[in-house]
Parts: structure tokens; C-alpha cells; sequence
């Protein structure tokens, strides 16, 4: 017989989100615990050491979603957590020039102009559409998503709240932003930007993560999802965790710990246990069994409801639009331990762009045309990357004069096809080079000594970080970021507020509003409705304006 232990509250898998949960329950004075399959925490948001000397963030990889009321709230850099800015970024191209952006706004106006002068005032345009989109929808990131079929008082009053932020808008700019949330990063940029260059520069940001292309429709929020962060208050701005992003879920954990409660590794779940309509603890891969009257799943939906749920327990029209949710995976990453600095011919010496995030993409087809073969089933011939040397700013990444090199990959599939047959399984060590290869290749138009540099590398398809961390099919955003998944219909309608159809049983993960990166929004909102529901409410702090 395996351990039975009984608990007020337990939290499902220990990414970030389900951490996040955890710390405001546990400090709400409730017994906690969470259990986790592998035997380390963080989920996606982790530092590991696989060659030696070396700390990869080796799934997600930057820091600027973060809400800064969680840190504030859990007090997190006094567990360790310090987000260090790094500037700007850059792409470069295959006749030996770049595009460089910086943190300072003079110094992006004058390398635009050296590349397409009437592209400077296009930037302030686009600049502005930005930011007055960021500020409309960073108010709802920590509020729930109201029921517009309900008229539960709290929903409506949601519902005038987001009337009112839409009212203050103006006719013209509503129109604006409904448009913007439709439409597609490729025919954005295009209404602004002339240059090929700029708006392949500024593009990826639509697509990273994401099953869809430049001209997909949607895109453009998936954009603004990027843009909604900010690092010490500086909107959009994006940095490093120190020690990787592990820091931050290691930060998030050693809180919990000191609120009481109970972290349990190495032992996933195996089944969410519900009698007579409601939840009472979960059964353990080991035998384990752990009861409470409240379980949260920081698992995605598809993951908590298809695979660990008994269907009986479920309405049948829940169950159809669970199936119906889009997870699809699309994103590779390559982590490399660097034996020193590559060069950088195009770059002048010291470029601090060279400190933030690089690209070799050039065109908005180019981007295009690598998003046509993945729906193929194949990796991109001529791939989209973001890569970095964060152990440039963040010197504890790596051994003394040695570098740790972070890429994030455009497109690869989850489903590989070969000889006619697409399947995860056909990811192999062969299909894995191949793949590395084509990356490496390309990522030589800005440093072609990258091979010789090239001590180790760990090359991860969604089928990896599926089988790993346990995102279905490797989708870092647990659910596409789409205008028909989001808000009140993320990820079903009806059940928007963390909520489940099993009473007691609520949704932490990025699969609930307001959706995925590293923010910590879905397991804080998710905490707020535990505590209400519980009656206590006021343990919470509010975050609402």
C-alpha cells in the first residue's frame, strides 16, 4: 500500500503557475502540497546543469512576463530572484549587415533611418499602437474573465469594468483595437513599415511559441503578449533571471516552504480522484495517494481532463470542447555551451546589442515560407531563431571565459513526418542532428566560428519537452494564443474562472486566462477564486485597480 496523506489544498505539478497557487494558499494559512513528477520543480521555467560547469534555462528562457505584484506579493527576491535587463538585440543578414535595436528610443530612430528613412516616423506610430494596446489589456491580466452569460454580480461587474476600459477608448480607437486583436503580425507591420528587414526583426515576436504564421490571423496579440511585461517597471523590457529561470521557480518554492507547505517530487499523477461530483485528492503514479477537498491541476487542460480524468466524471460537452482546444507544437531549442565568444564580423566590437536577443531572418515571405513547412511536418528549411548568450550580463551561467548560447527555434513539429508517416516517435538522434544542423547553418551568417566554439549541445523538439515537462505536444503556451482562446473563452467557455465542471477541482496553468509565458497571472487569479470560494477572500491581496 502506498502513503495517504491528507491535506487542505494540493497543487498538481510545480511549474511556476502551480508554485504560485501553492505560495498564496499556503500563506492564506491552509496545509499544502505539491506534488511533481519530476525530481526537480519549475516545470518549463527550470536550470539545469547537462554539461558540466554549465546552467541551461533549457525551456523557457527570459524573463519579462513576470507580474511584478506576484514578486512584490511573495516577496521572491528575498528568496534569491534578481531579473537582470539586457538591451535591445539585433539581425543580421547574409551580405554582412545587421539591424540593431536598442533600449533607448533616439538610438532606434537613427539605425531605422540608416536602413529606410520613412520607417522613423513609422516606428512612432507603431510604437504608440503598442503601447496604448498594452496599457488596454494589462488591467485584466490579474482580474478574472467574466461569464458574459452570467449574471452572477461579480461578472457583471467585470463585464462594465471591461465596458468602461473599452468605452474610454473612443469609437475610432475601439475600432482599432478590435481590429489589432484579429489581425496578423505580417499585415501589421506591413500597414507600417517598409523595410523588409525592420519587420522581420519585429515579426518574430507574433510567432514564437505558436503554431501560426506571420499572416496568420491573430497574430498581432500574440505580439502584444510579448510586449505586456516589463522588467523594474520598463514596459516591454525583457531580462535574465540570475542563476537561469530556475531562479525564479526555486524562488517561488523556497516561499512556499517557509509558508508550510510541502513540496513531493518524483511521482507525477496518475489520476484526479472525484466521488458523488467532487474532488478528493489524487492518486500517484507510485501508489501514493493524497487526499484534500481542493486540487488544483497546473497541467494543461488537454493533459488534466483527457489524460487523468475518468470521462464519467465529466459533462460531454466539456469534454468535446476540451478536445476541440488548440495545443499544438511548434517550437524547437537548441542550448549550447560555448568554449568562448563567437565572433561577430557585421558587429562593431562590443556592440551592446550583441547582449540581448539576435536573429538571421530578413524578410516577412522568408518567415512565411518556413511556417509552409511545418505544416508539412517538417522543421523549417530556412527557420525563424532567437537565440542569446545570457552568460554575457549573467556571468554564473558558465565556467570562467567560457559561454552558455540559448536558441529558440521557429518551426519544428511535433508530428515529424518521414517517408510519408508523421509521428513523434520519429524524432530520433538522426532527425535531431539534422535538425541542429539546419539551425547552425544559418545561425553562421552572424558567427561563422559558431561549430569550433561548440563544446556541447542539447537539442530539444516539442516531442522532448512534451515527454519532459509534460506541455502537450511541447506547446509552451499550454493552449494557442488566439483571439477564439482567449478571455472568457480560455480554455471553454463557462469555465473561464479557474473553475472546473468536478466541484473543487480548479485549473492553475497557462491554459487559463490570461494564457502562457512566464507571468504567474493564472496561478495567482486561480488562488484568488480558491480563497473566495473558501471564504476567505480577504487572505488575498487585490490587485484590481
Amino acid at each position: 500500500m502506498g502513503q495517504h496523506d491528507k491535506y487542505d489544498a494540493i497543487i498538481a505539478g510545480a511549474g511556476h503557475n502551480g508554485l504560485t497557487t501553492a505560495c498564496y494558499l499556503a500563506k492564506a494559512g491552509l496545509k499544502v502540497a505539491v506534488v511533481e513528477k519530476n525530481d526537480w520543480i519549475g516545470g518549463a521555467a527550470v536550470s539545469r546543469s547537462l554539461h558540466d560547469g554549465w546552467t541551461y534555462s533549457n525551456c523557457s528562457y527570459v524573463c519579462s512576463l513576470l507580474r511584478r505584484e506576484i514578486v512584490r506579493d511573495l516577496e521572491l527576491p528575498r528568496f534569491g530572484l534578481q531579473v537582470i535587463p539586457y538591451e535591445g538585440g539585433a539581425s543580421f543578414t547574409p551580405d554582412g549587415d545587421y539591424f540593431a535595436s536598442y533600449s533607448d528610443h533616439d538610438a532606434v530612430r537613427r539605425e531605422m533611418a540608416r536602413h529606410s528613412p520613412a520607417d522613423v516616423d513609422a516606428y512612432e506610430r507603431f510604437s504608440q499602437t503598442v503601447i496604448r494596446q498594452c496599457r488596454f489589456i494589462r488591467p485584466f491580466l490579474l482580474r478574472n474573465a467574466p461569464d458574459p452569460a452570467s449574471l452572477k454580480p461579480r461578472d457583471i461587474n467585470e463585464l462594465l469594468f471591461l465596458v468602461k476600459k473599452a468605452h474610454g477608448l473612443g469609437a475610432k480607437e475601439l475600432g482599432e483595437t478590435l481590429r489589432f486583436w484579429t489581425m496578423s503580425i505580417g499585415d501589421f507591420l506591413d500597414e507600417h513599415f517598409e523595410s523588409d528587414l525592420i519587420k522581420a526583426h519585429i515579426a518574430g515576436a507574433g510567432i514564437i511559441g505558436t503554431g501560426l504564421g506571420v499572416y496568420s490571423p491573430g497574430t498581432a496579440y500574440v505580439l502584444l503578449h510579448h510586449y505586456m511585461g516589463d522588467v523594474d517597471g520598463a514596459i516591454g523590457a525583457w531580462g535574465f533571471a540570475r542563476g537561469g529561470m530556475g531562479a525564479i521557480s526555486n524562488a517561488l518554492g523556497a516561499c512556499f516552504e517557509e509558508a508550510g507547505g510541502t513540496i513531493v517530487t518524483g511521482s507525477g499523477v496518475e489520476q484526479f480522484l472525484v466521488k458523488d461530483g467532487k474532488v478528493t485528492g489524487v492518486a500517484l503514479d507510485n501508489g501514493d495517494t493524497y487526499e484534500a477537498p481542493i486540487v488544483a491541476s497546473n497541467m494543461d487542460v488537454k493533459r488534466t481532463f483527457l489524460n487523468h480524468t475518468e470521462e464519467k466524471h465529466l459533462p460531454e460537452d466539456f469534454t468535446k470542447a476540451v478536445k476541440r482546444f488548440k495545443i499544438r507544437g511548434s517550437s524547437g531549442k537548441l542550448n549550447i555551451a560555448l568554449d568562448a565568444l563567437p565572433e561577430f564580423p557585421a558587429a562593431p566590437e562590443g556592440a551592446s546589442f550583441l547582449r540581448g536577443d539576435m536573429h538571421c531572418s530578413t524578410s516577412l515571405n522568408e518567415l512565411e515560407r518556413a511556417y509552409d513547412d511545418w505544416k508539412d511536418g517538417h522543421w523549417s528549411k530556412d527557420p525563424y531563431f532567437d537565440m542569446l548568450i545570457p552568460s554575457q550580463i549573467d556571468p554564473t551561467l558558465a565556467p570562467p571565459g567560457k559561454h552558455m548560447m540559448t536558441v529558440f527555434v521557429q518551426y519544428a513539429p511535433y508530428d515529424l513526418e518521414v517517408n510519408g508517416v508523421r509521428s513523434g516517435e520519429n524524432w530520433n538522434d538522426d532527425t535531431r542532428k539534422q535538425f541542429a544542423d539546419c539551425v547552425l547553418d544559418k545561425i553562421e551568417v552572424a558567427m561563422p566560428d559558431i561549430r569550433e566554439k561548440m563544446l556541447h549541445a542539447e537539442i530539444r523538439t516539442p516531442w522532448d519537452i512534451e515527454n519532459e515537462v509534460g506541455l502537450t505536444e511541447g506547446n509552451i503556451f499550454q493552449g494557442e494564443l488566439t483571439f477564439d482562446q482567449l478571455l472568457f473563452n480560455r480554455p471553454v467557455p463557462g469555465y473561464a474562472q479557474y473553475d472546473t465542471p468536478i466541484d473543487g477541482m480548479y485549473l492553475v496553468g497557462s491554459s487559463a486566462h490570461p494564457g502562457g509565458g512566464v507571468m504567474a497571472a493564472p496561478g495567482a487569479n486561480a488562488a484568488r477564486e480558491i480563497l473566495r470560494n473558501i471564504g476567505k477572500g480577504s487572505a488575498m491581496p487585490s490587485h484590481n485597480e
